[in-house]
C-alpha cells in the first residue's frame, strides 16, 4: 500500500507512459513512407537514438524500461516488484497507443500507410518470426543488464547510448524480417490505431520470452560479484585523478 500511495510510483508511472509515447511517435514516424521509402539506418537510428534520449531523461525516474520486455525481465530477477511492473507494462501500451494516435493526427492521410506497424515478412512463417523477436530482444535486455551491472567496476560512458546502440544493430539487421520491435507496447500502440493484428502474437511472445531470458542469464552466470573494498577505492583514486587531468587541460585552453 506505500508503493501504491506514493508519489514516486505515480511519477514513474506517468514517466513509463511519456517515454514509450515518444518511442513510438519519432520512432514510428521514422517508418512513415508517404514522402518516399525510409532507409534501414534512418529507422535504426531513429529507434536507438531515441531509446538512448528516453532512458537519458527518465532514467532517474522510472528506470527508463518503456519496454515490457525489460519489465517482464527485471520483475523475473527481482528487481522490479509485481505490482510495480504490472503498471509499467499498463502505462507503456497507453503510452504506445497515445504515441501512434499523435502520430496519426499529425500525419496526412495519404502519407500514413500502416504507421510503422510491425509485420513478419513474407516468405517467413510465424516461428521464423517469433525466433528473431526472441533473439534481439535478447540482445537488448542482456545489454541492458550488463550496463547497469551495479558491481562491475569497467563500465565507463554513457548507459543510455550503450542499449541505443544495442538496438540501432539489431534494427539494421531485423527490419528486413520482423520490423524490429523486441518491443510488445512498440508494435502494440500501431496495431490499435490501425488494426493490423496479423502474427501480433509473435510480438508479445518473442519479446518477453527473450527479455526473461536474458535477465535470468545474466543474474545467474554473468552477474559480477560485489567488488573488493580495496578495488573501489584504487577505482575512485583513478577516477579522480582523470578529473584532474581532465580539469588541468581545461584551464589550459
Amino acid at each position: 500500500m506505500r508503493e501504491v500511495c506514493g508519489m514516486d510510483l505515480s511519477k514513474a508511472v506517468l514517466a513509463e507512459f511519456l517515454g514509450t509515447g515518444v518511442l513510438v511517435l519519432v520512432g514510428c514516424g521514422s517508418c512513415i513512407g508517404g514522402w518516399g521509402e525510409p532507409t534501414i539506418v534512418q529507422i535504426a537510428l531513429a529507434f536507438g537514438i531515441t531509446v538512448a534520449t528516453v532512458a537519458q531523461c527518465i532514467g532517474g525516474v522510472s528506470g527508463g524500461h518503456i519496454n515490457p520486455a525489460v519489465t517482464c525481465a527485471m520483475m523475473i530477477t527481482g528487481r522490479c516488484s509485481f505490482l510495480r511492473s504490472g503498471l509499467y507494462i499498463a502505462a507503456q501500451c497507453c503510452g504506445a497507443i497515445a504515441g501512434a494516435a499523435l502520430l496519426k493526427a499529425v500525419t496526412p492521410e495519404l502519407q500514413r500507410g500502416a504507421l510503422g506497424s510491425t509485420q513478419v515478412s513474407d516468405g517467413l512463417t510465424s516461428l521464423q518470426g517469433l525466433g528473431i523477436e526472441f533473439s534481439i530482444t535478447f540482445i537488448l535486455v542482456l545489454t541492458v543488464f550488463a550496463a547497469c551491472d551495479e558491481h562491475r567496476l569497467d563500465v565507463q560512458g554513457s548507459v543510455p547510448l550503450a542499449i541505443g546502440l544495442s538496438i540501432t544493430a539489431c534494427h539494421c539487421f531485423a527490419i528486413r524480417y520482423t520490423g524490429s520491435s523486441m518491443n510488445t507496447a512498440r508494435s502494440f500502440g500501431p496495431a490499435v490505431m490501425t488494426g493490423i493484428w496479423e502474427n501480433h502474437w509473435v510480438y508479445w511472445i518473442g519479446p518477453i520470452l527473450g527479455g526473461i531470458t536474458a535477465g535470468l542469464l545474466y543474474q545467474h552466470v554473468f552477474a559480477c560479484a560485489p567488488p573488493e573494498p580495496q578495488s573501489i577505492e584504487r577505482l575512485k583514486l583513478l577516477r579522480m585523478k582523470e578529473r584532474e587531468i581532465i580539469t588541468d587541460r581545461t584551464t589550459c585552453i
